[in-house]
């Protein structure tokens, strides 16, 4: 920890749904349960992947090998125009309720749209974003890839916070380059409600000897399909702190010892004493991949 990092941090990991084709519907469940989370004394909140923008589980967008639709096309229309061009509004419900804020929304950038996560900061900035680098399966089909220039971490007084949303979380080149920032609270916004995303967080948090806060949709069948939560905290050793909650929407809140890191780095460290850098490297690239430059 740092010298002025604090020794013990409160959590609170959201599990709650967006609203279908609602973008201001769902910035107004954001800050509600942004809200709720920060009169728990949370000082740092995660949502689940797409919770601004939404996660339209079940549709196919009218696509088949080789052929698109009309229809298709105007509900890819419809999503887009729910996606943001920027925080701002996210960033005021930080700044309202004076809390660190990780939140999954989906970004429209010119003419795509990115899986993102925002961090937000209580003074209404956003202190950074990290777009999903490889969307998975059908995913891949209304959702661009993100480059380098977003793996980051971001210093908050409680830590250094990272982010790898849903599936990124299985692949190990993504979270050796969060680990070797030093991470501290990983956060794993997801949508993926399966029983086998339990042992991938606890996995996770043994690995980087970090806590991991996964904070996963809930949302209930109708124009898009089921998803059924299992948000869950971990701490360094891979102990459950709480949850997976699979009974609704609702809030984790957990506090944090800070020091079990250090302890548990004692006997593994997969960027330091254990990552035998004579035999294995990796190299990120960070730089921002434009199709167009000025000179």
């Amino acid at each position: 920890m740092g010298q002025d990092q604090k020794s013990v941090v409160r959590v609170a990991v959201v599990q709650a749904g967006s609203v279908p084709w609602d973008t201001a519907a769902s910035l107004q469940r954001l800050d509600r349960w942004a809200g709720e989370a920060a009169a728990a004394g949370a000082e740092l909140i995660v949502f689940p992947e797409a919770f601004i923008g939404g996660y339209p589980k079940g549709m196919d967008f009218g696509v088949t090998v080789g052929r698109r639709t009309e229809e298709g096309r105007r509900q890819f229309a419809r999503y887009a125009e729910g996606a943001i061009a920027d925080a701002e509004e996210m960033a005021a419900v930080a700044s309202a309720h004076g809390v660190w804020l990780v939140v999954g929304a989906i970004e429209r950038d010119g003419g795509t749209l990115y899986c993102t996560v925002y961090y937000l900061a209580p003074d209404g900035t956003v202190a950074g974003k990290h777009r999903k680098v490889m969307p998975t399966a059908m995913e891949r089909l209304i959702w661009g890839l993100g480059d380098g220039s977003t793996l980051g971490v971001v210093e908050t007084p409680m830590g250094r916070v990272g982010a790898a949303i849903c599936w990124e979380n299985y692949m190990p080149q993504l979270r050796l380059a969060l680990y070797g920032q030093g991470v501290e609270l990983y956060c794993a916004p997801t949508v993926d409600d399966r029983e086998t995303w339990l042992p991938t967080v606890r996995h996770i948090a043994m690995e980087g000897r970090c806590f991991v806060l996964s904070a996963c949709q809930w949302q209930p069948p109708g124009e898009w399909a089921a998803i059924t939560g299992g948000s869950v905290i971990i701490d360094p050793l891979g102990s459950v702190i709480a949850g997976p909650k699979r009974d609704g929407e609702g809030l984790l809140v957990a506090d944090l010892d800070m020091g079990k890191i250090r302890e548990a780095q004692f006997d593994l460290d997969v960027v330091g004493h254990y990552g035998r850098p004579d035999l294995f490297r990796l190299v990120v690239n960070t730089q921002a991949q434009n199709c167009v430059e000025e000179d």
